[in-house]
């Protein structure tokens, strides 16, 4: 019973440092605007993941009053548009994933100073990062170490999912670099036999011409 439980607490002390080095979760980014211009930061995220960001202005630089607002727009990969608010110096934007791919967020200024630059910054939180465990562990009843091992769990789960993921985009790059490869070699072959055609039209030319003129 003793060595579970140290397992257990060695498990959660752990924990952190796994979530840190190898799930995919949280990035903090801090952007500079431009005095006129968009600033766009992306990411590349698997289908039916979570997604909750938070961006505010930053003060600093800023007299209290005359703070810039500023436009930010969030779009998925094929263009659909998934937030976009205009003059706002704070904001939230929430989502579940629905397609594979680059997702894109863009900000720029609408208001203020337009020689000034103005920074933003920028809380983006994926999977697991982006769950409310305080809530899980409320609806669920579990607190300590059981809380920490369902992270671990829900953890595990995100890599597992995230590795599929990679798996079936290699197998898709793989089929299509082999296609590829496939239609260059069929362009080599016919470059080369239209290039035997032309040079032997060129030789037949040539016989004919030099026959009518009598040189040969």
């Amino acid at each position: 019973m003793r060595r579970r439980g140290a397992v257990l607490l060695r498990l959660a002390v752990l924990l952190p440092l796994l979530l840190l080095t190898v799930a995919p979760g949280a990035a903090g980014v801090w952007l500079n605007l431009p005095a006129s211009g968009t600033k766009c930061v992306s990411e590349e995220i698997q289908p039916n993941v979570v997604v909750l960001a938070d961006y505010a202005v930053v003060h600093e630089g800023h007299d209290e009053g005359v703070i810039p607002t500023i436009a930010a727009k969030v779009t998925s990969p094929y263009g659909n548009t998934l937030h976009h608010k205009e003059h706002v110096t704070a904001g939230q934007f929430a989502f579940t994933t629905t397609e594979a791919g680059n997702y894109l967020a863009c900000f720029w200024k609408d208001s203020g100073d337009k020689g000034v630059e103005t920074s933003v910054s920028l809380d983006w939180k994926i999977g697991i990062a982006a769950k409310d465990w305080d809530s899980v562990a409320k609806k669920e009843k579990i607190e300590g170490v059981e809380l920490e091992l369902t992270k671990l769990e829900a953890a595990v789960q995100a890599i597992h999912e995230n590795l599929l993921y990679l798996k079936t985009r290699e197998a898709e790059m793989r089929e299509v670099s082999e296609r590829t490869n496939t239609r260059v070699a069929w362009f080599s072959i016919m470059s080369l036999g239209v290039c035997i055609v032309v040079s032997i039209l060129q030789l037949w030319h040539l016989k004919s011409y030099f026959q009518k003129k009598k040189l040969i």
